[in-house]
């Protein structure tokens, strides 16, 4: 066991332990970052999506040595609950947000494309989102909330 070294949300972090540890059990465990969120822990719902030198990541399948010199962002890079980045206001104007466990993910991929210069329409955020599932909705307001996001726009949806 030793020291490793990252940059998580911009602020330098040591772990000591294991190289092998799961990255997302580090950032929530150690680093105390729990808004990232294990779903299925095999890679496969996107829930413990961050993005790792600005790459969406599943954070279950990344031992933290892999990590280690590099950056790492969390959902809690995004905003604050006083000041909710773009993205966040629109998962909440458009409810794109419903029980939340694949939230976090969700709007860490849209975030990695919409930093990258990826188009702001339907069926681009449909493909960054690929690998995220969603057990409660039908994706269209998470579409919707990312859209909005991007073109700065408020709309409410209603749940249904």
């Amino acid at each position: 066991m030793g020291a490793l070294t990252l940059t998580v949300n911009g602020r330098r972090r040591t772990y000591r332990g294991a190289a092998f540890t799961r990255l997302i059990d580090v950032l929530r465990e150690d680093f105390r970052l729990t808004g990232t969120k294990e779903g299925c822990g095999e890679g496969e719902c996107g829930a413990c999506t961050v993005l790792l030198d600005g790459a969406p990541v599943n954070s279950c399948l990344i031992p933290v040595g892999q990590a280690a010199g590099r950056r790492v962002e969390t959902v809690e890079s995004l905003g604050s609950p006083e000041k909710l980045s773009k993205l966040q206001q629109g998962f909440l104007d458009c409810a794109g947000a419903q029980c939340g466990i694949c939230t976090p993910g969700m709007l860490m991929s849209a975030h990695a494309h919409l930093k990258s210069g990826g188009k702001a329409d339907d069926a681009s955020v449909r493909t960054a989102l690929s690998g995220n599932l969603c057990r409660c909705t039908g994706y269209q307001h998470i579409v919707d909330s990312v859209l909005a996001a991007a073109r700065g726009k408020k709309k409410k949806a209603s749940r249904k």
